[in-house]
């Protein structure tokens, strides 16, 4: 049976003392996909970036609930080894410090306790086979000389490995050609079980083939404006934002 894994109650996020988010309310269940659709600029990636406790956003008022437990205040650290994982729309280059280091590191400080080589090892390389990933990569440094898809399927491999509680996805097909988006499409299906839960940003459809979205949110004016079901993706995507004044099977949020 589901239950509420991430509760967002009347969430107010400002950055350099401008209020961006004003008031967003939002659960997301155990085993559930939701989704996150908008115009550019309406704080889409500040929604992600402040469940995820980036300092730069400042939580003005309201509470983000992690299984019940308030994490509103806790840092971005905190939340990771809580559960909570974000995938970059631009990840970042770590000179010095191979993938396959970085990843045994993060697996080893969530689970509280060095993993076994040679199992992690053998993890690592499947993993990698399945996003068809070179397995060079392991021992280059992280995203370093990365092409863009490699640096995406590099995100969805520490999912795959770090297996967190609650995934936020910012965009992460965005640049990929076809194949790459159906690679990561895959390593997101691999991921979703009816333990966790995902939320993503996207503007494009494709990484959403193949999966199975329980609800699409659309952020508006610094709220949730509407949500819906999966067949509202292809509407938006073909008609644009304009099909919501015309109700489309989409209802006002809360």
């Amino acid at each position: 049976m589901s239950h509420s894994l991430l509760e967002i109650k009347d969430l107010i996020v400002s950055v350099e003392d401008k209020i961006i988010l004003n008031g967003i309310n939002l659960t997301i269940g155990t085993g559930e996909l939701h989704v996150l659709m908008g115009p550019n600029g309406t704080g889409k990636s500040t929604l992600v970036s402040a469940i995820m406790g980036d300092p730069r956003f400042e939580i003005e008022g309201g509470q983000i609930l992690l299984d019940g437990k308030d994490i509103t205040e806790m840092k971005a650290d905190e939340r990771a080894k809580a559960g909570v994982f974000l995938s970059f729309q631009v990840p970042e280059e770590i000179p010095g410090v191979t993938l396959e280091d970085f990843l045994r590191t993060a697996k080893g400080s969530l689970e509280k306790r060095p993993p076994k080589i040679l199992q992690f090892k053998k993890e690592l390389k499947e993993q990698m086979k399945a996003l068809d990933m070179d397995p060079s990569y392991a021992e280059r440094y992280l995203n370093v000389g990365f092409s863009g898809g490699e640096k995406k399927k590099t995100e969805i491999l520490q999912l795959l490995m770090l297996q967190p509680k609650l995934a936020l996805l910012d965009e992460t097909d965005s640049g990929l050609d076809v194949d790459a988006v159906r690679t990561v499409t895959k390593g997101i299906r691999a991921f979703k079980n009816r333990k966790n839960g995902l939320f993503i940003i996207t503007h494009n459809a494709r990484i959403l083939e193949g999966l199975d979205v329980d609800v699409v949110h659309v952020l508006e004016g610094g709220k949730i404006a509407y949500t819906g079901g999966q067949e509202l993706i292809s509407k938006i995507t073909q008609d644009g934002f304009g099909v919501l004044g015309k109700g489309a099977g989409l209802h006002e949020g809360l």
